[in-house]
């Protein structure tokens, strides 16, 4: 399936959640009036895009029909199409081989973390890379397993240690195999939960320090992982764990699971944070390199 296919296939039911919303508005007279506007700001509302982005897209939409005077359905898609793509930021993801690249998996619990972990893996040992992986999510003996499972379904070597253990440590000892197996990338699963979140950051602050310590020329990406049908929640999550541990880049998970894939558009308006990677489905071949010009070409319908 072409990569467009997959963004259109994921983004479905936000995309027929805002065609139907923009057809049923525009209907009548195929132009958009004063009400009408107000109406398609609500729908990104609705769609989760948040308050701020729907007010600025309506606002610049507005000022095009003042300056032209075209208020055609196609001229309103085009200048939302323009405004979403200005506000949304994109990052690709580099894995530099015969060097040590460390991607730091972090986010709250039932957000996909592990599931994406293991999704990398895949990816990069099919382009050829030396993938290793580390379980340092040691509080739930679950994720340790579910880690385990992923690494031996994808023929990734984990670094794991006993449930409750030091976290860091697993990540010590992680480093030190990667290098001693001349790995080229090290993907580090990390817990979500402790028992308040000034542990949680302050456990995520000490494993970025047993990696700059031990790792200190490796290429490091903090990727924080955020579940699409939490909606606007997400900003909260992105806004903490950056100011915590300087988040690089965003992951956004299930969006194909409900019809408020606008969030992405809210978390980078929100946070100034740019998106890598989006998760369009449960096969290991759904996540993504996030593409703001297909996001918003699948979100959107054709002018």
């Amino acid at each position: 399936m072409a990569i467009f296919d997959k963004f259109k296939k994921g983004l479905s039911k936000t995309r027929d959640f805002l065609t139907n919303q923009i057809n049923r508005v525009a209907a009548e007279f195929g132009s958009f009036d004063e009400d009408m506007l107000d109406e398609l700001e609500m729908t990104l509302v609705a769609a989760d895009c948040g308050l701020p982005a729907a007010m600025e897209a309506v606002e610049n939409i507005r000022e095009h029909i003042r300056k032209t005077g075209d208020a055609s359905r196609e001229t309103v898609i085009r200048v939302l199409r323009e405004n979403l793509l200005s506000i949304l930021d994109e990052k690709k993801l580099e894995v530099r081989a015969g060097e040590l690249n460390i991607f730091l998996m972090v986010g709250v619990n039932g957000t996909g973390k592990t599931t994406t972990a293991a999704k990398l893996a895949h990816r990069y040992k099919d382009e050829g890379h030396r993938v290793m992986m580390a379980a340092a999510d040691t509080f739930r003996a679950a994720a340790i397993e579910q880690l385990k499972e992923w690494g031996s379904r994808t023929d990734t070597p984990v670094i794991s240690h006993e449930t409750g253990s030091d976290p860091a440590a697993v990540v010590y000892d992680a480093i030190q195999s990667a290098k001693a197996r001349k790995a080229d990338l090290l993907i580090v699963d990390t817990a979500g939960r402790l028992h308040t979140k000034k542990n949680l950051m302050d456990e995520l602050a000490k494993i970025k320090r047993v990696i700059q310590r031990e790792a200190p020329d490796a290429l490091v990406e903090t990727l924080l992982v955020l579940d699409a049908t939490t909606g606007q929640n997400a900003i909260v999550q992105a806004r903490s764990f950056n100011e915590a541990i300087e988040v690089s880049g965003l992951v956004i998970t299930k969006l194909d699971g409900n019809a408020k894939g606008g969030v992405a558009v809210a978390v980078v308006r929100e946070t100034g944070l740019p998106l890598a990677l989006a998760g369009l489905g449960e096969q290991l071949d759904d996540l993504q390199d996030f593409d703001k010009q297909l996001f918003v070409d699948a979100l959107l319908p054709p002018a």
